[in-house]
């Protein structure tokens, strides 16, 4: 099991499907753009959306400090459409069912594969593609929006 990436790594790349049908890839937003990748373990649970629901509440906030946002976690592309058409998300969530990505990040594994799904991590990853945050809160999720936060306004001052 591969530990989580830390502050400083490059960020492992990956791409997106977008909801038009458009694919995204990290690289190609480097230059441009910083990006807030969280992982998560399930669709329509309490806690997991409780978490995504704060990054939509503040998805706005976040936009103005130039970050895109992306959601992972192993659900289907169908769970994750009925996600986010039920709560109203405003970025997309990625289908990770192989756990390629979440093993490139080191999160493939929650509670040591006691727990089923990704672990919950929030990586900030800036526009030269370096993770400068990492957030690792298992059951406190709203520490992972606020750090998010806290993080782009720090990295729009430099």
């Amino acid at each position: 099991m591969q530990k989580i990436l830390k502050e400083g790594d490059a960020a492992p790349d990956f791409e997106i499907r977008m909801p038009n049908g458009a694919s995204v890839s990290l690289s190609s937003m480097r230059g441009k753009r910083n990006v807030v990748v969280f992982f998560y373990p399930k669709d329509f649970t309490p806690g997991c959306t409780a978490e995504v629901c704060s990054f939509r509440d503040r998805y706005e906030e976040m936009t103005k400090h130039d970050a895109f946002l992306v959601g992972v976690s192993y659900d289907d592309e169908a769970t994750h459409q009925a996600f986010v058409r039920k709560h109203r998300l405003p970025f997309p969530l990625i289908s990770d069912h192989d756990h390629a990505i979440a093993r490139a990040y080191g999160v493939d594994a929650r509670l040591g594969g006691i727990l089923p799904g990704a672990k919950r991590v929030t990586f900030v990853i800036d526009k030269q593609g370096i993770i400068r945050r990492v957030l690792h809160h298992e059951f406190l999720v709203g520490r992972h929006t606020t750090g998010a936060v806290e993080t782009l306004q720090q990295l729009e001052q430099r």
